[in-house]
């Protein structure tokens, strides 16, 4: 690998995170995919994202607007991010 290319992120969508996200509005299902393409290019610490918090145990959230969130899973020194949730801010699991 080139010293100037970064390595790339895998990005695992969890079965629950997949079931939530096609109900959500249309315009949010786009967010969703903007931060899975974020995080899979810049890794798994997305400050530049509404909301953007450390949750603890390796566990991160942000908002892709007001009503809904999504949470993922990320162990540091690795490249592979689970997100574990996505759908209403009000059932999310922190």
């Amino acid at each position: 690998m080139k010293q100037t290319e970064k390595k790339k992120y895998t990005v695992m969508i969890g079965k629950h995170a997949k079931k939530s996200v096609v109900k959500m509005p249309a315009d949010v299902q786009d967010k969703f995919a903007l931060l899975v393409e974020d995080i899979k290019k810049n890794g798994a610490i997305r400050t530049n994202w509404p909301n953007f918090s450390d949750l603890g145990k390796d566990k991160y959230h942000c908002h892709l607007n007001y009503h809904w969130v999504a949470c993922w899973y990320w162990k540091k020194g690795t490249f592979i991010v689970e997100v574990y949730y996505a759908g209403s801010r009000e059932k999310a699991p922190y």
